[in-house]
């Protein structure tokens, strides 16, 4: 038999003497290691995110949105806003319906066009109305329930009388003296739409608010 290397040997002791005394702290590490595998092996992988649009500062209803005053911000995929942009570039020229904060979600509930109809019930439509007085507008928001009153006859050589066209109707959208928004008015549409709201109305409240401001003064009454 050979004998063992004794430069082999004596490093073998060293290794040996070294553990026994620092076998506590060895211990200590092994246990660290492996307490950090199993967090990693725990730890979720990052959620996948989307990219939504969000507004850069406070703005005002009634705000033509440019580049600028948009920004893109990551949210995760699994609980995106409903309604939302991915680009700057789908909403530029679009009308805010009402002010946001700087940070929310531009949604298609937020902008003047189809989008203002969600979740009204089947049918409803957007109707525009403009009052007799157009200083009223003034008075309502979006959000505002009015009921719209139609004042005919004059008291003399026809007799005054007055109708309730629509009851409790949602104000959706008011002008503040800005070009009418085509998504929502029409494209042909180039009038100031000064004194004109838009409002959720039924069927039946759209027919008879209809040419209404042709047939004597129309009038906006809040309620509720």
């Amino acid at each position: 038999m050979q004998s063992q290397n004794p430069g082999r040997a004596g490093l073998l002791r060293r290794v040996r003497r070294l553990v026994r005394r620092n076998r506590r702290l060895i211990a200590a590490l092994l246990l660290c290691a492996a307490a950090g595998l199993a967090v990693q092996a725990l730890t979720p992988a990052p959620a996948a995110s989307v990219p939504v649009v969000v507004t850069a500062a406070d703005l005002p209803a009634g705000t033509v949105l440019t580049e600028a005053q948009l920004t893109v911000q990551p949210h995760p995929a699994a609980t995106g806003p409903p309604g939302s942009a991915a680009s700057p570039a789908d909403l530029l020229g679009r009308r805010l319906a009402s002010a946001l904060r700087a940070g929310s979600p531009v949604l298609d509930t937020s902008l003047v066009g189809p989008g203002l109809l969600t979740g009204t019930p089947p049918g409803t439509a957007a109707v525009p109305v403009r009052p007799t007085d157009p200083s009223t507008v003034q008075l309502v928001e979006p959000g505002q329930l009015v009921d719209i009153v139609l004042s005919s006859g004059n008291g003399f050589d026809q007799p005054a009388s007055s109708t309730v066209l629509a009851r409790g109707v949602a104000v959706l959208w008011k002008a503040d003296g800005g070009p009418a928004d085509g998504s929502l008015l029409g494209s042909s549409s180039a009038a100031s739409a000064e004194g004109l709201v838009v409002v959720a109305a039924s069927p039946a409240e759209a027919a008879a608010l209809a040419g209404s401001s042709s047939r004597g003064q129309v009038f906006l009454v809040l309620v509720g």
